[in-house]
């Protein structure tokens, strides 16, 4: 097969030429690369940009011009001058000194302590009064007179209530319960009753029963009679 294509048209036999002038070009860019000169930017405090250059070449400095003081400008010439004569008088103020003599006698007014009254409450719980309300007939120390009132009220209450009553009221067998509060006054009479209960006609007879308990010997607190409130639980079982 005859071959079309020319001989010298053939660039593979240029190779070598063309890398040899590629070494020659880059070296020739380094070369202008490290040769360049390059500055740093430094802003001052003027705001003005300026450039590190090098130790050999000349560096301008610019000085900073400060605007001349103003003076303050002078006070101002008063309009009139009033002239005093000498023979003018001067009144003076006499200042009378506030020091004792220690001749002098000193008045101190009597100074009287006034006692203060320890606050007493008026009404005192059961739990805490000092000497408990005394019921008729109980007799010995604090805590025999405590239990005595104790058991004096629970007493009671079992004799004069009608137990009856709550069978009548038609309420579902069980255990039932009233609660009872009251106070004994400083004159030793019940007061303050309330109850509550559940049905209406066992609230009022627990009411009833508790505002006939007898007068009592009052409670005391610090040695003062003080009303005494006191709580009372009745349970009564309903078949």
């Amino acid at each position: 097969m005859q071959i079309k294509k020319n001989p010298k048209a053939n660039l593979e036999n240029y190779s070598k030429l063309f890398m040899q002038l590629g070494l020659v070009l880059a070296l020739l860019v380094v070369y202008l690369a490290i040769e360049k000169k390059t500055y740093d930017r430094v802003i001052n405090d003027l705001g003005i940009a300026t450039y590190n250059i090098e130790d050999d070449e000349q560096i301008v400095e610019i000085e900073q011009v400060k605007p001349p003081e103003q003076q303050a400008p002078p006070p101002p010439t008063p309009d009139k001058i009033e002239v005093v004569e000498d023979e003018k008088e001067v009144e003076e103020t006499i200042i009378e000194s506030t020091e004792t003599d220690e001749k002098e006698a000193v008045k101190v007014e009597r100074i009287v302590e006034v006692e203060e009254e320890e606050e007493i409450m008026e009404d005192v719980p059961f739990a805490i009064i000092e000497d408990v309300p005394v019921f008729p007939g109980c007799k010995g120390t604090k805590a025999q007179l405590k239990e005595c009132l104790q058991d004096k009220i629970t007493q009671h209450v079992n004799r004069k209530f009608n137990s009856e009553l709550a069978s009548d009221l038609g309420l579902t067998p069980g255990i039932k319960r009233i609660f009872v509060m009251f106070k004994i006054d400083k004159t030793g009479n019940i007061t303050d009753v309330q109850a509550r209960a559940p049905h209406k006609r066992l609230q009022d007879e627990a009411i009833r029963v508790v505002e006939s308990l007898p007068k009592m010997i009052p409670g005391k607190q610090r040695g003062r009679p003080v009303g005494v409130k006191y709580s009372l639980p009745i349970a009564f079982k309903v078949e």
